[in-house]
């Protein structure tokens, strides 16, 4: 099996009190490969100016977590059954609801792909849409979550 880390670094500002919640929430997120990442509660959990809305927070990631997995086992299934992909844009949308105990979660999960392929044949939508229910029964993330994901897929054929 393999591990995956992320190193999550925060420090209080020297003005800040922190025990009356009036603290920054702007942290970063780094790496194993280097990369950091200008990380934020979300503004509509902890207001302006203790979040940065410019900077990522948990919510958009994990509604990315979800969407990135799902494009890249399907393109990856996509290439197994000889189909060219030339681009896939998704705009993925989440939902955050109150569970029955009043508790926040991210409920459910909006995949939009728009996917362009080309090739000598166009998929159909009957394959589409079996690699889009494949690509999710695959996605790790997907078998990691209980929210609902649920994949809208629009997709052209350049021929060719």
């Amino acid at each position: 099996m393999s591990e995956h880390t992320a190193r999550i670094v925060w420090a209080r500002g020297a003005a800040e009190r922190f025990v009356d919640s009036r603290y920054s929430r702007v942290h970063t997120w780094e790496f194993d490969g280097g990369v950091r990442v200008a990380a934020s509660s979300a503004v509509t959990s902890v207001p302006l100016p203790y979040s940065n809305a410019d900077n990522v927070d948990p919510e958009e990631a994990f509604v990315a977590a979800i969407a990135s997995c799902h494009m890249l086992t399907f393109l990856f299934l996509a290439a197994r059954r000889g189909l060219v992909v030339d681009s896939y844009d998704d705009l993925a949308r989440g939902t955050m609801s109150q569970d029955a105990r009043g508790r926040f979660w991210l409920s459910a999960v909006r995949l939009a792909p728009q996917i362009a392929f080309s090739g000598s044949t166009p998929p159909g939508d009957a394959l589409v849409d079996g690699l889009h229910h494949e690509a999710h029964e695959e996605c790790y993330i997907a078998n990691s979550v209980r929210t609902e994901i649920t994949v809208v897929c629009a997709w052209t054929h350049r021929g060719g």
